[in-house]
């Protein structure tokens, strides 16, 4: 049956996949970057492999840059302990390979090849990995077989299964029961996740729950963060402020209105709202809209403010940083796919406020149940919270004790991880 299954794999799915990809990068750019970075990837791959030095090497693969973030505790741990090892990075998109070129704990960085059998064994023989690390879910078969065939031990960081998975279906379930028995440790983050990959009947990887090591990157990045001062103190002196973080239109939609009617009862409040995608046509939607309402000004020009009560973020890569001036935040994503990281708020020991779209990760409702956090499902009950939390402080200076709370007790993954890593590395497993 194995045999079948990857034949299917190999000549039905994997030719299918590439031709609807190729079609669909003709009018989506990210396909397409992620199509066009692919050329030229094995003489890219052993160029950079021919300037590293002799040295353990592990290859950690993500999907994404999402995926990438939990990854960096682990790496930079490893290398703060192992100097000597070789870190080797792929990416399947486009998103994590473009913003982490320049990362400087990694030796080599690279795309993952598209998953057909001569290029995973391609790819394999030429990295030649003593241990593969895949982050949380993206496992692609022919490189996963090509590992297990060579004999290289394969981990799996942060992982987790819903319990209501397409990958429980009846042939899907069994094809993956045969590419999970091909891994050696699989270390999630919670003990439901535990009991969710046990469904799959697997009798070959270690199966442990170990936590998650987004605790660990958001607490090592608030530290970073929190020493960088990028508004000016007077700006938000004697000022309750309220940071939107990661906020798509349908969030907007929500939480201006609300800001506006907070506004209009006198409380002195300053909004920093920071879109997902702060394009230009995004902004200036931003400013029709609060056109005549409130004043605002953009983070770009901060220089020149004069008291505007919205400060619109116009930049990327500085959410985290500016939840530290947080006393209230809002996470974004909630009122349309899904809530974005809650954690990156949490951290600095604020109240986290986010819609009714958080089923995509536990932690909202783990935050929730702490005292931490507050879902809420249209404009009436975000003012109704908002005001709770602005009007009530010791009400909101505990909720922000609970969040602070919430994340520090969950440190501590990296470690965990890094037992297991280190077992299959030094051959102590």
């Amino acid at each position: 049956m194995l045999s079948l299954l990857k034949f299917f794999y190999s000549y039905t799915i994997i030719p299918c996949l590439w031709v609807m990809l190729r079609i669909l990068g003709g009018w989506n750019s990210k396909i397409r970057r992620a199509i066009r970075g692919r050329d030229n990837l094995f003489e890219t791959l052993q160029q950079q492999l021919t300037r590293t030095t002799q040295g353990k090497r592990v290859w950690f693969h993500s999907s994404s840059m999402g995926e990438f973030e939990q990854s960096k505790p682990i790496i930079a741990e490893l290398k703060r302990r192992h100097p000597d090892v070789k870190v080797i990075i792929t990416f399947f998109s486009p998103s994590g390979y473009d913003h982490s070129k320049k990362y400087q704990l990694a030796d080599v960085i690279s795309y993952i090849p598209f998953d057909t059998k001569g290029a995973a064994r391609r790819f394999i023989s030429l990295v030649r990995p003593d241990v593969a690390v895949m982050v949380r879910y993206d496992l692609w078969p022919n490189h996963i077989w090509e590992l297990q065939r060579q004999g290289i031990p394969i981990l799996i960081a942060n992982a987790t299964l819903r319990e209501h998975s397409t990958r429980g279906l009846p042939i899907v379930r069994m094809f993956h029961h045969y590419l999970y028995n091909c891994i050696d440790a699989i270390l999630t983050v919670s003990v439901r996740d535990v009991h969710s990959f046990r469904r799959f009947a697997l009798n070959h990887p270690l199966i442990e729950a170990i936590g998650d090591t987004r605790y660990d990157q958001v607490t090592i990045r608030s530290v970073e963060a929190g020493k960088r001062h990028i508004i000016p103190p007077k700006i938000l002196e004697g000022k309750k402020v309220i940071v939107v973080g990661s906020s798509w239109p349908e969030d907007e939609e929500v939480v201006i209105p609300t800001f506006l009617k907070l506004l209009g009862t006198g409380r002195d409040l300053l909004l920093i709202l920071v879109p997902h995608e702060p394009t230009i046509d995004h902004i200036e939607d931003l400013e029709n809209d609060l056109s005549g309402k409130a004043a605002f000004i953009r983070f770009s020009g901060l220089n020149e403010y004069k008291g505007e009560s919205v400060i619109i973020v116009d930049s990327i890569g500085i959410l985290l940083t500016l939840y530290a001036y947080a006393d209230i935040a809002f996470v974004g994503g909630s009122f349309r796919q899904g809530v974005h990281n809650v954690l990156e708020a949490a951290v600095y020991g604020v109240p986290v406020v986010f819609g009714y779209r958080h089923r995509n990760s536990e932690e909202p409702l783990a935050l929730v149940e702490r005292g931490g956090g507050f879902i809420v499902h249209d404009s009436d009950e975000l003012h109704r919270a908002l005001a709770n939390l602005l009007d009530n402080e010791m009400a909101c200076t505990s909720a922000g004790e609970r969040a602070a709370k919430f994340v520090l007790n969950n440190v501590g993954a990296t470690d965990r991880f890094l037992q297991h890593l280190e077992a299959y590395l030094y051959n102590k497993a």
